[in-house]
Parts: C-alpha cells; sequence; structure tokens
C-alpha cells in the first residue's frame, strides 16, 4: 500500500556510486512511502538515516561517500533500512594506510588570489603572527601560564605585528614512557602542532631538564 506524506521525500545522495541515500525529512519516512523515482520503501526509515536503493546481497558492499561504510548482513531489498542492526562493519584501517589524508591531491596551482598573512623562512604561509611556547614536560606548565600572561600584559603591546602568545600544554610527566608503542604519536601530535605555520616557523620551549622528553627529542 502507497502512503501519503505531507512533505515530498527528500533524500541525499552524496556520490553517483552510493548505494544508500539519507532520508533528510523532518521525522522520517514511513514504510509505503513511495520515492520520486518509484522505489518504495520496505521500512519506516528515521530521518537521517539510510535507505538501500539497490538489492543488496549478504555480504555486498554499503558506499556512501564512495566509501565502504559497511556490509549487509543479510539480503536486503531496495527500499530496506540500512542500519547497525543489518550490516556488520569494515575492518578498521591502521594509520599508516588512510588513503585521504596520505594521499597528496595533484591539484594545479591558484592564481589570482591573496589573502592577509605572511611568508615564514621555511616556505610556508601564516594567517596571523602567533609566539607559541611549547614544553616538554607537564610539571612546568605553571611557569608557563604565567609568562604568557606577562607577554601578554608587558611584552604584547610593544610589538603590534604580534597577535598573540599561547602555551602548548600536556599532560605527560617526567617519567613518561617515550619508547613504549604508540608513543610516536603523541609525541608527533606535539611536534607538529608547535610547528604550524601560524607560530611563525618557529617556537619557544620550556624544559624542566630532567624529564625522558627532552627538547631535543620534542623538536628535533
Amino acid at each position: 500500500m502507497q502512503v501519503a506524506v505531507e512533505q515530498s521525500p527528500v533524500l541525499i545522495k552524496i556520490h553517483p556510486d552510493d548505494n544508500v541515500a539519507i532520508v533528510a525529512n523532518d521525522g522520517g519516512l514511513p514504510s509505503g512511502t513511495v520515492l520520486p523515482d518509484g522505489l518504495q520503501l520496505v521500512d519506516a526509515v528515521p530521518q537521517g538515516h539510510k535507505v538501500a536503493l539497490t538489492d543488496l546481497a549478504e555480504g555486498d558492499e554499503v558506499r556512501r561517500y564512495n566509501v565502504v561504510v559497511g556490509y549487509a548482513a543479510k539480503a536486503l531489498p531496495r527500499g530496506s533500512w540500512i542500519n547497525e542492526r543489518v550490516t556488520t562493519m569494515p575492518t578498521a584501517r591502521t594509520l599508516e594506510d588512510l588513503p585521504v589524508s596520505t594521499r597528496i591531491a595533484p591539484l594545479p596551482p591558484l592564481e589570482g588570489y591573496t589573502f592577509q598573512g605572511y611568508r615564514n623562512a621555511d616556505g610556508t604561509v601564516g594567517t596571523r603572527n602567533i609566539l607559541a611556547i611549547s614544553t616538554t614536560v607537564q610539571c612546568v606548565q605553571g611557569v608557563v601560564e604565567h609568562a604568557v600572561a606577562r607577554i601578554r600584559r608587558e611584552l604584547l603591546p610593544l610589538y603590534p605585528n604580534v597577535d598573540d602568545v599561547v602555551g602548548i600544554e600536556h599532560t605527560y610527566g617526567c617519567g613518561v614512557a617515550i619508547d613504549a608503542p604508540g608513543a610516536a604519536i603523541p609525541i608527533r601530535t606535539l611536534h607538529n602542532i608547535a610547528r604550524n605555520p601560524n607560530f611563525g616557523g618557529t617556537s619557544m620551549v620550556v624544559s624542566l631538564g630532567c624529564e625522558k622528553l627532552q627538547p631535543e627529542r620534542l623538536l628535533a
């Protein structure tokens, strides 16, 4: 039986190769709703949830953004509500196997546009000029907070081209296991944050001196 709804069915299909679409109607769509292409819903589909645009056999890929977001756990006809109860999740990628974040897209240079900013000595471009004070250990956090407050109060008024000063803090102590499995990730994160182009290509490092994470390791 076809069911009439007050608002015409509204679906969002992200990529031409997707086999699901997102129901955008307030409150979702009831079972039996006929979509503009003639597809009839076999399930009620809540707002923001996926509906199958094609028949899916058990094990078939569920594609959104043209990315596999799951696999059909059973046969699912067109018009089915696609949710976590009728799908299985794909295996999570490793950090070294993230094609979107690790692939450098060959984009043509953008010509004829400018923005207010400045060029660093290493070739990076910043939009703000900020002094960054990084730390090797959480024990010096109080010192950094005091320094940031005094610099803002006493020095920044003397340098109108410097926008701000920020402290890059973390919770790692003197004895943090910097050679433990996975420890390279937070160290690399702190390193890359301190290399933000808005920091002018350099940063100040405050160290206690006896911690395992020495300045040379944080900002080699």
